[in-house]
């Protein structure tokens, strides 16, 4: 089967990450890029070693009939109008986290899809993480029981040492600590707690650090999340740390309990007094090239092949998250909770 001929719009810090995990599925080839910015198509096609073609329109890379596939790795800001216009032209897509700025800008996303019929990946890719991947082996396969609770917080200082510091400080670019990063935490959270949710409650906060001062909203915030189950869940989202990346997990069940890479599991008899440990890789990066872009980018093309949607991150559930992202802002700017 000949490989899926990829575009990608913007050619910034994230379209570095996505371009060689795209070539390297062995499934799909980057054709084409898309940038406000002028290309040099030798340069390109140089770096990735097979013909790419540079484009300053966007309406002439969309028009190609030969592109399967775009990978959306412009501004979020950006997003809405790009995935729109991708699914209008007929291509499948890969969406950069997060969907949008606004649950407004998401329904329009939604409509689109659902109309035109494409598939989507949307890049919640921790959910493809060696750490989550054995999370919900260890959930599936029952070893903690009935869940009760679980937290999931992502901590991860994004100061003026990070290449995104730059545009993330603007409110109509990185919105808000949950949205711009800490929605990897939320996400993860659903994965495991079920996506039931009836009601969020969330805090915000800034660090006194001038560090951060520039930063338009608060950067740090922790949300309350009530299931409809009766479960209970928590997430913060710290992007004002000065500690190392840190991605929390702790998950509470009437069997056990896994905390990060360990566990406890009374089916299993394991030491009460002492943690047993799983085997995983933790994240343990924000960058971008840490990322488990590969592993995701070929469930994704194996996923086209078979005419299937996209598993674990597709764009229904990818919309649920984002859901209780922008209920949680809200919640925040209002000091009220907000039902879904």
């Amino acid at each position: 089967m000949k490989p899926f001929h990829v575009g990608v719009i913007g050619h910034g810090w994230v379209a570095t990450a996505h371009i060689p995990a795209l070539n390297a599925t062995g499934k799909a080839r980057v054709t084409s890029v898309y940038s406000a910015r002028p290309l040099d198509e030798a340069a390109l096609s140089a770096k990735y070693g097979h013909p790419v073609r540079g484009y300053h329109n966007l309406d002439q890379m969309l028009s190609d009939p030969d592109l399967d596939v775009v990978s959306v790795c412009s501004y979020p800001q950006d997003h809405a109008k790009h995935v729109i216009a991708a699914a209008r032209a007929g291509k499948h897509v890969i969406i950069e986290k997060p969907l949008a700025l606004s649950w407004k800008d998401c329904l329009a996303m939604e409509k689109v899809v659902r109309e035109t019929g494409v598939k989507c990946c949307v890049c919640f890719e921790c959910r493809w993480s060696s750490q989550f991947l054995v999370t919900k082996a260890v959930l599936d396969q029952g070893l903690l029981g009935d869940l009760h609770y679980g937290e999931v917080d992502y901590y991860h200082g994004i100061g003026p040492w990070y290449g995104q510091f730059r545009w993330n400080i603007r409110k109509n670019a990185g919105g808000s600590s949950l949205l711009t990063a800490g929605c990897h935490a939320l996400d993860a959270l659903l994965l495991c707690l079920g996506t039931d949710v009836a009601e969020v409650t969330s805090y915000s906060t800034k660090s006194s650090s001038t560090f951060f001062e520039p930063y338009e909203y608060p950067t740090s915030s922790v949300t309350i999340l009530k299931f409809k189950s009766g479960k209970i869940g928590k997430c913060a989202a710290v992007v004002d740390c000065l500690q190392p990346y840190y991605f929390h997990t702790h998950l509470v069940g009437s069997e056990g309990s896994l905390l990060d890479h360990k566990f406890h599991s009374t089916k299993l008899h394991t030491n009460k007094h002492h943690w047993s440990e799983l085997s995983m890789k933790m994240l343990d990066s924000g960058d971008v090239s840490d990322h488990p872009y590969q592993t995701q980018f070929t469930a994704f093309f194996e996923a086209l092949e078979k005419g299937q949607e996209m598993p674990l991150t597709g764009f229904k559930e990818a919309l649920k998250t984002h859901e209780v992202i922008f209920a949680a802002d809200k919640s925040a700017a209002t000091g009220r909770p907000v039902k879904l």
